[in-house]
This record gives C-alpha cells, structure tokens and sequence, in this order.
C-alpha cells in the first residue's frame, strides 16, 4: 500500500489582537468562515487548541462547542491541550489520523482568548506549563526561570546582552509589514535594552504579552485534495514530536533544547529534506533567550554563535533562513494554544505566494518548531509547496 500524502489545502487567521466583545464560540466561528471555498462540505476531525479555557472562560469541553457552533454536530471533534505547543500538538495529531487513513480531510483550529486574564492570571499562566510541586507553588514565574537560563548562557559564552537583545528588533522588524500582527511596529536595540526589567537580565521588550488569537487549517488526503477548490497547496512532509525534563535545571544541558533538536531532526528525516533546504523558519520565541537556545540546538548556529551571526544577517531577508516572518510570538504575539495553527497558516501563506509585504521570494520549503514551556515538549512540522 503507497504511503498516503497529507495538505495543506486552506489556511485562515484573525489578526492577534484584543477581542474584548468576542467570544472563543464567535472567534472560531469567525476564523473558520475565513477558509471560503476551500471548507469543503464533509469534514471527517476537528481538533481544537486551546490552553487555557477552563481558568480564563470557564469552558472545557471544546471539541464539541466548536462542532456545535460550526453546524456540524456529529463529527468527532477533540479538543489538545500542550501548554504554548497545543496548536502544533493539534497540527500532528490532524497529520497521523490522515496519515494512517482514519480521516481524508481534518480541520485544525486554535483558539485563544487571553484578555480575560487579570494582571495576575497572565503572570500565573505561563506558570502552568512548569512543575507546580516547586515551581508554581513557590511563585516563581517561568519568566524567572528563562532569566536564569539567559544569565547562565551571557555568563558561560561570555557575551553582551545585545547578541541576545536584537531577536526581538529582527522580529518587530517582520511584523512591522504583516497585517494580522499584534504589534506592527520596529524598535531599536536601545529600546529593548532600556525597557523594564522583568527578572535580570531580561528585558520587557524580550518577552510576549497576552493575546487573542484564533487560526485555522484544513488538512486533507491526496484524494480530498483532487475534489477542492484550491489555488495551490502545500505538503505536510514531516513531523515529529519530543518531549524532555520540565524543569530546564533537571536536564543534562540546561542551554540545550534536547526536545527541540530530536523533533526538528526526525521530522527532517521524514521528509527526506535538510535543514539547508529550509528557507523559512517559524519558531518558539516565547523570550530572547528561546530564540537563541533554539537556533543552536538545531544546527543553525555554533553554542553561543547566534547573536553573531544574526547580526550579521543571518536569520533576516537573503540570509541562510528567514525566521519568525511575520514576526513570531515575539511580535506576530502569542495567543497561547493557537500559536502553533498561526505557524502553519504562516507558512503556507508563504509557500502559496500569499505572504504580500512579508513574502520571502523563492521560498519552497517552511518548517516550524513549537514548544511547551521552556522546551519541555517540542513540536516540529515541515512543509513544502506543491
């Protein structure tokens, strides 16, 4: 038996923003109708991601609220929850059940509405993907735990702050031209380094803030594929998952995102691709310091060497891959479980040729690496265009 192909037939996204009169129901409902023609008229999955709705709305049970409001009752439909990689969680989990033949066409939607947070629910929310037994219930933030794996890596490769600092102005940089971004503004390096301090050394201008968000993308078979409406499509040719220590101090390495690299290297196997063939990158950079740690432990950079060799050009337009080019969670934002779907959508508004002012010319193969925590699980999917 030939071993099927899984697509990329559609993709649609809400603008991250803050949707203070909508609801998770309404913004689903909203992202969906965005697919067109290309929502075909039998859907066989629905997999929903979604982080936090139970302590922000007060609403489990997301599988079926998102089937119901969409008019198809009777469809099996789950909701995923992976912490920040719940989107990307439901991006592999639409992937194996067309894979193994369980479903020819499967909708992935990731929603997230994190305005309804008070001050303190938004600091205590990150939080959640760390271990409560002594972390959260010790009140320290995952923020002041990425601060300390920011100080050990400044301290361990002798570095200033600035080689780390500028991934948030490369990022501002992309977002200041992509339309569905939450801050589409540039900053300066100053600028980042003058902002407040969260937890030594990083900075306000490192991190993200919270977000509402709702995107969406329809899997499908090779056979489902022929019968849509579609411009062009975009092949899922790898995935992978991994998982690690939760707590980054438990690990062999704590400046080594072991997650991130098995996935990242078996969804490259996978798809028979290397990573030179990838032109554009879309990854986790929950803070400065994510970004730097992830870009090293999957091979683009030296320890210690991607400061250097962002500065000089190297994850920015003509460099060796484009990252985050909509501007990531950094500036595109983070609304938490739909970031993942965001990813995906993004590539494939790049593949297709769709990206408008944040097109990368040429671009035929996109990966994307989303991670749960400060890389407790780590979600790799690769994809080229058809």
């Amino acid at each position: 038996m030939p071993m099927r192909r899984v697509f990329i037939a559609g993709a649609s996204l809400l603008k991250v923003d803050e949707y203070w009169g909508d609801t998770i129901d309404s913004m689903v409902t909203e992202v969906v109708d965005g697919l067109g023609e290309t929502r075909p008229w039998r859907i066989d999955s629905i997999y929903v991601a979604n982080a936090v709705g139970e302590v922000l709305q007060g609403q489990a049970n997301l599988g079926a609220l998102v089937a119901e409001n969409l008019g198809l009752a009777g469809v099996p439909s789950l909701r995923v929850e992976a912490g920040g990689a719940s989107g990307a969680a439901a991006l592999l989990t639409g992937y194996q059940a067309i894979l193994s033949g369980l479903a020819n066409t499967v909708l992935v939607v990731g929603v997230e509405k994190l305005s309804d947070a008070t001050p303190e629910e938004a600091v205590m929310m990150p939080t959640l993907s760390e271990r409560y037994d002594y972390v959260g219930f010790q009140g320290a933030t995952e923020a002041s735990i990425a601060a300390m794996m920011y100080r050990i890596y400044l301290e361990k490769f002798e570095l200033p702050q600035e080689m780390v600092a500028q991934f948030p102005v490369i990022m501002h940089e992309h977002a200041s031209k992509s339309p569905h971004a939450q801050y589409q503004f540039k900053t300066t390096l100053e600028n980042v380094l003058s902002s407040p301090v969260v937890s030594p050394p990083l900075r306000r201008l490192e991190t993200t803030s919270p977000a509402d968000g709702a995107a969406a993308v329809l899997l499908c078979s090779s056979d489902t594929l022929s019968k849509l409406p579609h411009e062009r499509a975009v092949e899922l040719v790898g995935a992978a998952s991994s998982t690690d220590f939760i707590f980054p101090f438990e690990r062999e390495d704590p400046l080594r995102l072991t997650a991130a690299a098995r996935a990242f290297n078996e969804a490259l196997a996978k798809s028979g691709l290397s990573k030179e063939d990838i032109k554009i990158l879309e990854i986790h950079d929950s803070y400065s310091i994510i970004a730097s740690l992830i870009l090293e432990s999957i091979g683009y950079s030296a320890p210690g060497s991607s400061g250097v060799d962002a500065k000089n050009g190297a994850y920015d337009h003509g460099g060796k891959v484009v990252v985050n080019t909509f501007g990531g969670l950094k500036a595109r934002g983070h609304p938490l479980g739909a970031t993942g779907v965001y990813q995906a959508a993004e590539i494939f508004l790049q593949l297709t040729e769709k990206a408008g002012p944040c097109q990368v010319d040429g671009a035929k193969v996109g990966g994307m690496i989303s991670l749960s925590g400060l890389g407790s699980s780590a979600y790799t999917l690769v994809m080229r265009e058809v």
